[in-house]
């Protein structure tokens, strides 16, 4: 928020300043703010820290085209169909092959290696119900991608949030696209084991980093005269 302060007639008037921090935000923008200053500031250990490595762009919007072909159906889609078998209009057939929700259906789904790809969001609150989900797939050796957004997650399933969802199996027709990005999620994020080992936050407020700044400059200057003697 930008404001143009208007002084005294006969004053010139004062350029504009960014005066968002003297803004009375809601509640809830409040909260928001102070949890990601928080998070700049305190020290991240690394198995918090590895979930502000996200996916790019390039290959989630790759990834999202391949889930949206395995959409589960919605409840009135469900409910038509079982009336059209019901009816005798419709043959009972194989289930399709669709995306798997809920943590605790895709962690039994993983511990028992049914799933082929876990994808997990990067924003869950709180982070304590998915933090281990990436330690759990490298040692059952199951790819996984950390995607930006629950809320994108949720619409694939028809939720309005969705903390992971997974795939178990692919027809045909997508079996070299998926293979082809299972390897580049792999390389990014199974095999790569720098940001997983990173601390994050730390970074001061720019007063504080002044102040330490003029507080180490006085140390110097006081060693090199204590140095003389």
């Amino acid at each position: 928020m930008y404001v143009s302060i208007l002084l005294l007639p006969g004053l010139r008037t004062m350029p504009k300043r960014d005066l968002s921090r003297f803004v009375r935000w809601p509640k809830n923008v409040r909260l928001q703010r102070q949890a990601k200053i928080l998070q700049t500031r305190l020290k991240v250990p690394p198995s918090v820290n590895q979930f502000t490595n996200t996916l790019d762009k390039n290959h989630a919007s790759d990834l999202l085209k391949l889930l949206l072909k395995y959409q589960p159906e919605t409840k009135a889609a469900k409910n038509q169909r079982l009336k059209d078998i019901a009816a005798g209009k419709e043959q009972a057939a194989t289930p399709p092959a669709v995306i798997k929700y809920g943590l605790n259906h895709v962690t039994s789904l993983i511990e028992n290696k049914k799933a082929k790809l876990v994808v997990i969001a990067h924003d869950v609150s709180p982070l304590e119900l998915v933090v281990f989900l990436p330690a759990l797939c490298r040692k059952m050796d199951i790819p996984y991608v950390i995607f930006k957004g629950k809320a994108r997650l949720g619409q694939l399933v028809h939720k309005k949030n969705s903390a992971v969802v997974a795939l178990t199996q692919v027809n045909k027709e997508d079996k070299a696209k998926f293979d082809s990005l299972n390897t580049a999620f792999r390389a990014q994020f199974n095999d790569e084991s720098t940001h997983r080992r990173k601390w994050g936050g730390g970074i001061m407020g720019l007063k504080t980093q002044k102040k330490l700044e003029l507080r180490a400059k006085a140390i110097a200057a006081e060693a090199a005269k204590k140095a003389q003697y």
